[in-house]
């Protein structure tokens, strides 16, 4: 059956939403199966350190390099390259036997996973009319938190039924599977489809030259939205478990039975507030003032995370960091829209990567002085703090951030 742009658009998005999801399991594999490995290569917690580092640094520094690429070549050979290479990567882990080949692997794994992220925009912003764009950008990338909720069942599941090789060896297949599907189906949107997407933007527009990103306001103000912004979501994801088990009382496996809920919540907060501003949009709200909108109300859930030493009940905990993740996701998927809406097409993926590098930058820092302030001073600063992150970062957005076009020659 021939598909039609409107139905092969819909298709496309969910090959993206796949791969994304089995980006966010390859990259957790490690976490999951620590205490095994731990065993199998000989290393310690520092040792367990330097992969996480490995990977972070890859994926930090290959971030604005991924987006450029996007931008150069589109989205159809880089996220096909992306795919296969971080599949390639799990699955080459999967058959190590030393200690410096797994981490070469996790290396590579952090130098093709930010391929997705550019890619993915690009495609919501050329196939996808405004009206439509918030809602599909938030389904896409909404793989990686589903990615998060199934990759503990998941790969305890392999690792315990056959063995800790399968828990690598089948997320890296399925990817591999998924590359393929990507290349049979998508296709630059046709024209009709484009004039659509791009409906308002003059005919021509000229794209910024990389070094002119540089001298706008808004790519300042993106990149410190995401630097400010984005440590509170990686708290969620790599403390939040911990804090359950530790000043909560549940248990492990406890924390498996219903950690996962914070982020199933967030997902569904994440796409409904996105369709809400996508509404705002139809009813004839300016596309960027409807984005601003939605993500200063949804601002206003972050600081409940302040209250979180004062109510220890693990329900209560869980409830605070449903909500708190939920303005998380939403920030983190809106504001591709943002910038999709504040920069020429062409350009959109590059300050995506450059943006989504420098959020990455902020998670290291942020993290860095987690733990000391733990230690040292109790979770209630830490809170506090992460408190106050969300609304600096609503300042910016409606000071700093506007449409952006290259001045003409």
């Amino acid at each position: 059956m021939l598909l039609t742009p409107q139905r092969r658009r819909w298709i496309i998005l969910a090959i993206i939403f796949s791969a994304i999801v089995l980006n966010y399991v390859d990259r957790q594999i490690v976490s999951i199966l620590k205490p095994t490995l731990k065993l199998e290569f000989g290393f310690d917690d520092r040792g367990y350190a330097l992969l996480v580092n490995i990977f972070t640094i890859g994926y930090a520094t290959m971030y604005p390099v991924a987006g450029w690429l996007v931008d150069r070549f589109g989205p159809r050979p880089v996220l096909m390259a992306g795919v296969v290479s971080w599949s390639l990567a799990c699955m080459g882990a999967g058959l190590t036997r030393s200690f410096a080949a797994f981490s070469f692997f996790r290396g590579v794994l952090g130098l093709s996973e930010p391929t997705a992220f550019p890619a993915q925009l690009r495609v919501v912003t050329t196939w996808f009319p405004g009206s439509l764009r918030g809602t599909a950008n938030s389904i896409s990338v909404a793989g990686g938190t589903f990615g998060s909720i199934i990759a503990p069942p998941l790969v305890a599941w392999l690792a315990l039924t056959f063995n800790w090789h399968t828990a690598f060896l089948v997320p890296g297949a399925l990817g591999l599977v998924v590359a393929v599907l990507w290349w049979a189906i998508y296709r630059d949107p046709p024209p009709e489809v484009l004039a659509e997407a791009t409906a308002g933007v003059p005919e021509g527009e000229k794209p910024f030259l990389w070094g002119q990103l540089w001298s706008t306001r808004t790519l300042w103000a993106i990149l410190l939205i995401r630097f400010i912004s984005d440590p509170v979501w990686y708290f969620c994801l790599f403390w939040l478990p911990g804090y359950l088990q530790e000043n909560s009382g549940l248990t492990l496996a406890q924390v498996g039975m219903v950690g996962w809920i914070p982020f199933l919540v967030a997902d569904l907060g994440g796409i409904g507030s996105a369709a809400w501003s996508d509404r705002m949009v139809r009813r004839g709200t300016p596309p960027l003032l409807a984005r601003k909108r939605m993500l200063t109300t949804v601002a206003c859930l972050a600081p409940l995370c302040a209250l979180t030493p004062h109510f220890p009940h693990p329900a209560a905990t869980l409830l605070i960091f449903s909500l708190v993740a939920t303005a998380c996701l939403s920030w983190l998927f809106s504001l591709s829209v943002v910038i999709a809406e504040s920069f020429p097409v062409r350009n959109a993926a590059s300050v995506l990567g450059i943006a989504g590098g420098c959020g990455a930058a902020g998670a290291v820092v942020f993290n860095t002085f987690v733990g000391e302030m733990m230690t040292s001073f109790g979770p209630g600063r830490v809170f506090g703090a992460m408190a106050l992150l969300h609304p600096i970062a609503v300042v910016i957005l409606w000071t700093l951030v506007r449409p952006e076009k290259p001045r003409a020659a």
